[in-house]
């Protein structure tokens, strides 16, 4: 673009949450794809820029506020089977932009949500921070924002080591789960703690696995979606505890058995600047929780 966007979406969450960030309320026109309710910080802001829809919205609906820019987390939202493809935008002039936290090192040609070739890390966070700052010409606000999540992922992770600690992410869905693979932001969560996910030999970003199977790697900490969301069964952090508990396979792990759930939010556990949200709960969690190695 030749100058900074006036009128901005931003069609996730995630994407919405760096705008407000960066202070950029001013110039969104609007928002979509909402999983959990925003960060108390940004809430004021948030109130003034309209939300388009909970979930993916029409293109029409996009259109109709005459965005100039368009920002997305994934590409299932921004690219075929979503809201448009990037193409499709840009036929008519508006400006896209796809995180580089879905976009390069992870293929999105299967039916699930992706397999990642390359690890995720938080500077790919940073990166899509930076970018976003700097088309906003806002670069200053940008480094400010980067700095401070920096420094909150020093301070969780001081002194803790939790080698030996296996951990489950459970994102939604009862009845065929959706569990983290090694390499996205649960990745990042459990690279930065020290701990082992039981499921870091697949790539698969939420592959769908059965219970028997999880009840056999049997990890010690369940980390698990509290989700405001209703797409899937069991979205809220109570809906799967209750779930855990009554079912004959899930209730004889041992982190079912002593209780060891770290709800995170939905955004925590995508690739956004809340991964770090996740990496101080469950940090804080396993140092209540106590030796588990």
């Amino acid at each position: 673009m030749s100058e900074p966007p006036k009128r901005a979406v931003a069609l996730n969450q995630g994407s919405a949450e760096i705008m407000l960030a960066l202070g950029l309320a001013d110039r969104m026109v609007g928002t979509a794809t909402w999983t959990d309710p925003v960060l108390p910080e940004l809430a004021e802001a948030n109130a003034k820029v309209p939300r388009l829809a909970d979930n993916a919205p029409s293109f029409e609906r996009v259109l109709a506020v005459e965005p100039d820019f368009v920002a997305a987390s994934f590409e299932s939202v921004l690219g075929t089977g979503g809201v448009a493809t990037r193409e499709r935008f840009e036929e008519l002039g508006v400006t896209t932009y796809l995180s580089p936290t879905d976009c390069g090192t992870k293929d999105n040609s299967g039916d699930g949500d992706g397999v990642r070739s390359t690890a995720l890390t938080m500077d790919d966070v940073f990166r899509e921070i930076r970018d976003l700052a700097e088309l906003f010409d806002v670069t200053e606000r940008g480094e400010q924002v980067v700095a401070g999540l920096r420094e909150r992922l020093d301070t969780a992770t001081r002194d803790l080591d939790a080698s030996g600690v296996s951990i489950l992410y459970w994102f939604a869905n009862s009845e065929s789960p959706y569990l983290a693979g090694c390499c996205g932001a649960p990745g990042v969560i459990t690279g930065a703690l020290g701990a082992k996910n039981v499921f870091d030999d697949t790539r698969a970003e939420w592959p769908q696995v059965n219970w028997e199977t999880v009840a056999e790697r049997d990890p010690a900490v369940l980390v698990i979606g509290d989700l405001t969301r209703k797409s899937q069964t069991a979205e809220t952090a109570a809906a799967k505890i209750a779930f855990l508990e009554s079912n004959p396979v899930t209730s004889r792990m041992r982190a079912v058995q002593g209780r060891r759930y770290v709800p995170l939010s939905g955004q925590a556990l995508n690739p956004t600047m809340r991964t770090v949200e996740g990496v101080e709960k469950v940090a804080a969690a396993l140092r209540g929780f106590g030796p588990l190695g």
